[in-house]
């Protein structure tokens, strides 16, 4: 069956930010994510889960374990487990990523000291 945000199961996060599970299973975890401007997720780490994160459209910061990195449309980084890091748009566009998770991080996440 063919996937798109048009029929996969969505869910809201944070402050007015979407998301979209493009594969939702235990091992592997696909989600296409938007965030307006100015949004920002809370900072964690997974104790099991890897996860890479790519830009499709805007311009996103990720703060990797103290290490500030601006990922541009079309380029992407990857978070390995138990490294702390956090999503930010500190622009005035909405920001669309894909972010995937191996396995699921669903119920993996621990939250951190900002």
């Amino acid at each position: 069956m063919k996937i798109s945000k048009s029929n996969a199961e969505h869910y809201i996060w944070g402050d007015n930010c979407d998301g979209w599970y493009l594969v939702k299973n235990n091992d592997l975890s696909i989600i296409h994510e938007r965030m307006p401007p100015n949004a920002y997720e809370v900072r964690h780490y997974h104790n099991h889960s890897q996860q890479f994160f790519f830009v499709l459209s805007g311009t996103a910061t990720l703060e990797v374990d103290g290490t500030i990195i601006e990922l541009n449309s079309q380029e992407g980084f990857e978070v390995p487990p138990l490294v702390p890091h956090q999503m930010f748009n500190k622009t005035n566009q909405n920001l669309e990523f894909i972010v995937t998770s191996q396995p699921n991080s669903k119920g993996d996440r621990v939250l951190t000291a900002e």
